[in-house]
């Protein structure tokens, strides 16, 4: 793989991964492009003790384009989008509608008396483009292109964690307008947040939690609990088990663990990052023919905190839908929106036996 790094008109950095050993030639890009607002600020919620991004002028961003107008396409025909290059493998490139912001000084005022902090929403978003085919999902990928994906992610994860201020990368993909998807093209994104996150926070307190309790390694035995018991296991490799979790929260939840218990996608070997392109194909196909459309999903990688407690944490993937039927989502009501408890309609053990069905 041959990595390339340029600049959009804007100044923006966008980097090409490209499969083949052949030197890529300078693509500038020509586009006169207006200068866009990115007012995002973090305000603190004193009852939860999160942080809240503000970014309202997100407002503006592209949202479902026709093909013909899809900014993640090659540039060709007089037709210029925002990766310049005629051709290209793999892609990454700044989100020119971030959430999170390179700190530009401002200083912000007290929204109220109690509010404890209000700081710039500091950080970085990068988006990063399967490949150029417009039509092609994920799941249509080959081996190769997602071991180069791979490689994008850990050399995303590598420079974002160096940037000062950066608290902890997050790679995911968002598949499907039942999801919230803007742009059909198939991409994911990268977050570089100035913080550690609610979810990952909670998750660390309860692995050190347990290892005072038990002197055990939670995710090590979580996954060990599960390939014993077999039955919520749909696919296993000699170096990723898939399972669905015995507490899934969603009607389709699937968790890839790596035998070998590692912080973070940097730390993969070879061997390991390509027996993961197999595996997770495997697990993209039996979604997609779970129901009569192909599954809308989020794809989530769980990955050590930049700076702390990363001796607590372990690498991940967690893959889940909405959709608990032909024709039919899980939406987020009353108790999980309002109380943050889960109402699942379908058993982790029932869906693990069809994702296990499907590839047969």
């Amino acid at each position: 793989m041959r990595r390339t790094a340029e600049r959009l008109a804007d100044g923006r950095e966008i980097i090409y991964f490209d499969e083949g050993d052949a030197v890529r030639r300078p693509t500038p890009d020509p586009r006169d492009l207006p200068p866009t607002a990115t007012g995002s600020e973090m305000r603190f919620d004193p009852l939860l003790r999160e942080w809240v991004v503000i970014a309202s002028h997100r407002q503006g961003r592209t949202h479902l384009p026709p093909t013909n107008d899809c900014p993640l396409c090659p540039s060709v025909d007089g037709r210029r989008t925002e990766v310049p290059a005629p051709a290209y493998d793999v892609v990454a490139f700044e989100n020119r509608f971030p959430s999170l912001v390179p700190d530009d000084g401002r200083a912000l005022e007290p929204v109220g008396e109690l509010e404890p902090s209000r700081r710039v929403g500091e950080g970085r978003c990068e988006v990063l483009v399967f490949g150029s085919d417009h039509d092609a999902s994920f799941v249509d990928l080959s081996p190769r292109r997602v071991r180069t994906i791979m490689a994008a992610w850990v050399d995303r994860t590598r420079a974002l964690s160096a940037l000062p201020g950066v608290e902890q990368v997050f790679c995911f993909e968002n598949r499907g307008p039942e999801i919230g998807v803007t742009l059909h093209h198939p991409h994911g994104q990268i977050y570089a947040f100035p913080f550690v996150t609610p979810r990952t926070e909670r998750t660390l307190d309860s692995a050190e939690e347990y290892r005072r309790r038990t002197g055990g390694d939670l995710f090590a035995d979580v996954l060990r609990a599960e390939q014993e018991a077999k039955v919520r296991v749909v696919a296993q490799s000699e170096h990723w088990t898939a399972f669905v979790p015995a507490a899934a929260r969603w009607p389709v939840e699937v968790h890839l663990y790596p035998h070998r218990r590692v912080p973070d996608l940097p730390a993969l070997t070879g061997a390991e990052r390509d027996d993961f392109a197999e595996l997770y194909l495997d697990v993209l196909r039996r979604m997609d023919a779970l129901y009569d459309a192909p599954l809308p999903y989020i794809a989530a990688w769980h990955q050590a905190p930049v700076r702390e407690r990363r001796d607590s944490a372990a690498l991940r993937l967690e893959v889940f839908s909405v959709r608990r039927a032909p024709g039919k989502l899980k939406y987020l009501a009353g108790t999980e929106s309002g109380m943050g408890v889960f109402i699942n309609d379908v058993t982790p053990e029932a869906a693990a036996r069809r994702l296990r069905e499907a590839g047969q």
